[in-house]
């Protein structure tokens, strides 16, 4: 993906954040900024384990709409291999669009 596309593509997410935010439905069923509660543990070399916090939100967010955004984990510094294993990390099944990694 080009540089360009990739500043695109956040703006669209972070835009889509905010108008679902605003209208009350959170991110995937979570309030955007819950979702940082996790990103310790999907971020650099060996993260730690997922805190109670994180797999609070993890067990009331829209897995499969999470994971549709898996193209541009990267981009946001979250290693898609550590953002897939937190469902299974949290007690849940991963779903089946999460299995890209």
């Amino acid at each position: 993906m080009g540089k360009w596309t990739v500043i695109l593509v956040l703006l669209n997410i972070a835009l889509m954040c905010e108008a679902e935010a605003n209208a009350g439905g959170g991110f995937c069923n979570v309030d955007s900024r819950k979702l940082t509660y996790c990103l310790p543990a999907v971020s650099g070399e060996s993260p730690p384990p997922p805190t109670k916090q994180c797999c609070f939100v993890v067990r009331h967010a829209n897995l499969p709409c999470l994971c549709s955004y898996k193209s541009v984990l990267s981009a946001l510094g979250i290693n898609p291999k550590y953002a897939f294993a937190l469902p299974g990390k949290c007690g849940l099944k991963t779903p089946p669009q999460c299995h890209a990694y």
